[in-house]
């Protein structure tokens, strides 16, 4: 597409996109959303183009401000208790309801973030691995702002099916658990051993960017020291993804 069509395409969507969403912060998120769905559907060249333009959304999406949750888990911390919180895939259930032998693993994830997507076969890995050392697992969905549309409960459990997802998948309504953990992004981790306490809490493995191109899985290395009885380290990583839609 020439440069003049494109520059008469963007300024109108950009416009409906902006009147269209509720704050800086609901403008970042929603801009992130509509331009995957709409440059989807272009040309291949155009999708080339508009390649910068996208991973530049993504970045503002991901970036930190201060609307996001303060750090509240740290390692050695106890695990929460929690209401019980619908499952998209089973029966619903509450934190403690989840631990098994070993402890537990809480993943904080959703239905359309780029990073969660590219990252699924890390998230299945991981299932298959806490379920072999006898350590329960959840994964909850947090975005509240999105609980309409994409991360609905039966958006969760389509998405849930489709994944080939073995774990439950929770709704956390009005980000209730994240806030309580601290979490800010998807996909985010924390372990808790058998005896309830926090033993790491971060990313999956050192490059989430790039899944595919990783060195160290750091969640299999966290249960193996864990289910060992040594001291985990590290015991925290930084979690990248995109950030927990929360409302505003």
């Amino acid at each position: 597409m020439p440069a003049e069509a494109l520059a008469m395409e963007i300024p109108p969507l950009a416009l409906a996109i902006c009147a269209s969403a509720k704050g800086v912060r609901g403008m970042f998120n929603h801009i992130h959303n509509t331009l995957f769905s709409y440059f989807y559907k272009k040309t291949t060249a155009m999708k080339t183009t508009m390649l910068a333009i996208a991973t530049f959304i993504v970045a503002i999406a991901i970036a930190p401000t201060n609307t996001y949750a303060q750090d509240k888990m740290n390692p050695g911390d106890a695990l929460p208790s929690s209401a019980t919180m619908k499952n998209a895939n089973g029966k619903p259930t509450d934190l403690k309801g989840a631990v098994k032998e070993n402890g537990l693993l809480v993943m904080f994830s959703c239905n359309t973030c780029p990073f969660v997507i590219k990252n699924q076969p890390m998230t299945r890995k991981t299932m298959d691995y806490a379920a072999a050392h006898h350590i329960g697992m959840v994964i909850i969905n947090s975005n509240e702002a999105q609980r309409g549309d994409a991360d609905s409960y039966n958006a969760m459990a389509k998405y849930a099916n489709e994944q080939g997802y073995t774990v439950p998948y929770l709704v956390d309504e009005n980000s209730k658990l994240a806030d309580v953990f601290g979490a800010n992004h998807t996909p985010e981790i924390f372990l808790f051993n058998k005896q309830g306490k926090l033993v790491y809490k971060g990313a999956m493995n050192d490059n989430p960017s790039d899944p595919t191109g990783y060195k160290k899985m750091y969640i299999e290395d966290a249960i193996n020291a864990m289910v060992a009885g040594k001291e985990v380290n590290p015991n925290t990583t930084r979690s990248v993804g995109c950030s927990i839609k929360r409302k505003a």
